[in-house]
């Protein structure tokens, strides 16, 4: 494989100038990616420092902090990074994950913080010397945000932060971790508060979780763990508001993601149906094989015009754009998970064989269904907006 197809010329109507070469720096990176067998936790951490090395967590981090400039408050170019995403996904699942976090967990501290915790927090992501973590996940929360239990009370200049998050990716590896806790259980959503949350703070404990596909993932324990008051992010009340709003600007790159997955297993079930050979002629002869590649281009055809049409409306409007964001993350991630599952059958039992790409890219996609948004939630999202 020579890299993703990835461009910007087929669809000129979504993008601006500058985008051009966001994408071929990003195919450029992803063709010459070599992914290892080593740890998740160890190879998350030379992940992102590959990528601060080429410049793409540039993307992730405002101007005023040796970032890009995207000319939107919120300090990240939607279409830039999900581009990133469609090159990463193309090359490695762990890859595209350790370049997301370093967004999730600086995005909301770019909404909210202060002066002093962006200055802090914000270069690290920026160079790759710390990586970020966003901590929102419950064991009885997810879906339901506002039912999450891990409170957080005053207690004279500091927080007292206690209970669980759960599924929380990094976990163990960050250097920083966007927590949202609860301040006032009986307001409900209207309690939730945002904090920065540090891996050497007493009373924070770390359960790693094995998952399916290679990831620093697990559960973080907090027993009356005591933050000063500087680690406050934003309002006291205003954690809903700030999570929905992170989530909200990078739905749309998860979207971008399943593309890259999606399109590298295309790329693998056409080099292999044109290799494969069975009754004396390639299998892709074979109309049903014929078939199933021309059902997975289509999907990808349409899922990448949702997506970046999506992006697009992200970036330039300053309405809600839900429906768009969740149409092109329902689309995108059911049709990947179609689309691989075909490159999986076209390789027959090669396909179910550990270290072959399409396996690997079996087990990755699988959690783009759920996470930052279930596929059933964007149908009630989608579903709420007709």
């Amino acid at each position: 494989m020579t890299g993703p197809a990835l461009s910007c010329d087929d669809l000129p109507f979504f993008f601006d100038p500058l985008h051009t070469g966001v994408a071929r720096q990003a195919r450029t990176f992803a063709a010459a990616w070599q992914a290892t067998e080593s740890d998740a936790g160890a190879e998350t951490r030379r992940a992102v420092a590959a990528l601060a090395e080429a410049g793409l967590t540039r993307w992730c981090v405002p101007e005023k902090f040796g970032g890009a400039f995207v000319g939107r408050p919120e300090g990240i170019d939607v279409r830039a990074c999900t581009l990133v995403r469609e090159a990463l996904g193309w090359a490695d699942g762990l890859l595209d994950t350790a370049f997301a976090m370093q967004g999730l967990g600086s995005l909301p501290i770019t909404l909210a913080g202060t002066d002093a915790q962006k200055a802090a927090y914000l270069p690290g992501i920026l160079d790759g010397t710390r990586l970020g973590a966003f901590a929102l996940t419950e064991p009885e929360a997810g879906s339901d945000v506002g039912a999450l239990q891990c409170t957080a009370r005053r207690d004279g200049d500091a927080w007292v932060l206690d209970g669980a998050k759960t599924f929380i990716s990094n976990a163990g590896v960050a250097g920083q971790y966007v927590l949202f806790a609860n301040a006032d259980p009986a307001a409900g959503r209207r309690g939730i508060t945002a904090f920065i949350v540090e891996p050497d703070d007493a009373g924070f404990a770390v359960e790693p979780l094995e998952v399916i596909a290679p990831h620093p993932i697990g559960t973080l324990r907090l027993t009356g763990c005591r933050l000063p008051a500087d680690r406050l992010l934003g309002e006291v009340g205003g954690g809903f508001k700030l999570a929905m709003a992170t989530l909200d600007a990078f739905r749309t790159t998860v979207a971008g993601a399943a593309l890259g997955m999606a399109r590298r297993a295309q790329d693998e079930a056409i080099a292999r149906a044109r290799a494969r050979h069975q009754f004396g002629q390639p299998i892709m002869a074979q109309q049903q094989v014929a078939a199933a590649l021309a059902d997975s281009a289509t999907e990808l055809d349409a899922a990448r015009l949702l997506v970046y049409r999506a992006a697009h409306a992200r970036d330039t409007r300053t309405d809600r754009v839900s429906k768009e964001v969740a149409m092109a993350k329902l689309f995108a991630t059911e049709a990947a998970q179609r689309v691989i599952d075909r490159a999986v059958q076209i390789h027959g039992g090669l396909g179910v064989t550990r270290g072959v790409a399409v396996e690997r890219l079996y087990r990755e996609i699988r959690a783009l269904r759920i996470y930052e948004g279930t596929s059933e939630i964007q149908r009630v999202i989608i579903a709420s907006q007709l």
